[in-house]
């Protein structure tokens, strides 16, 4: 199992710079998603889940790697992406811990949905199993935070083959699925209520 770990090669500036108040909204949907069950740790040690609002137009906060079993993060368990290219399966990020594993994907759906200022990435088998192929759902040969990954959440949203769920069963990722929305409520109301 290679669940948590990053695949990215991360530029990664350890500086202590992002502020509580920057935090508060995004701390709530994610303590919410984390005490529903869709962000935590697996009882090998291995945290999962990741969530993320949109700064400016090419700047992001995520949660940081390895937080999935921390119920209330505090700033310094957050990191701002700062760049990213998806070609050369890079990322730049600033703050005290590194971005999460699945920073590329949300850089993706960022990078090609404009009006999308949140994305969430969860874990929760029940749900996945019920979801897949019935909504967007990525070929199973493709592996989390990968280019290719990137690449085809990019295809599905350009292709509008989304609908209007605005979430995606990753399809060789189990349990994993993505949601995003103008907000941070609307990206997990689609988790929540899908």
């Amino acid at each position: 199992m290679d669940e948590g770990y990053i695949k990215y090669q991360c530029n990664w500036i350890k500086t202590d710079f992002i502020q509580p108040e920057q935090i508060e909204v995004i701390n709530k949907w994610r303590t919410v998603l984390f005490d529903e069950g869709y962000i935590g740790m697996y009882e090998n040690g291995i945290g999962f889940g990741n969530i993320s609002i949109r700064v400016d137009e090419n700047l992001f906060l995520v949660s940081g790697s390895a937080t999935g079993g921390i119920r209330e993060l505090t700033a310094e368990h957050y990191a701002l992406v700062t760049d990213y290219n998806f070609a050369l399966n890079q990322l730049t990020c600033k703050g005290m811990t590194m971005a999460s594993s699945e920073s590329l994907t949300h850089a993706a759906i960022y990078d090609c949905s404009k009006e999308t200022n949140a994305v969430i990435h969860v874990h929760h088998k029940e749900k996945w199993t019920s979801l897949l192929h019935r909504v967007a759902t990525t070929n199973p040969a493709i592996a989390y935070g990968t280019t290719e990954m990137a690449y085809a959440i990019q295809d599905l949203i350009s292709g509008n083959k989304i609908g209007d769920h605005k979430i995606i069963a990753m399809g060789g990722h189990e349990e994993g699925l993505i949601s995003f929305g103008r907000t941070l409520e609307e990206a997990a109301l689609t988790i929540l209520r899908n």
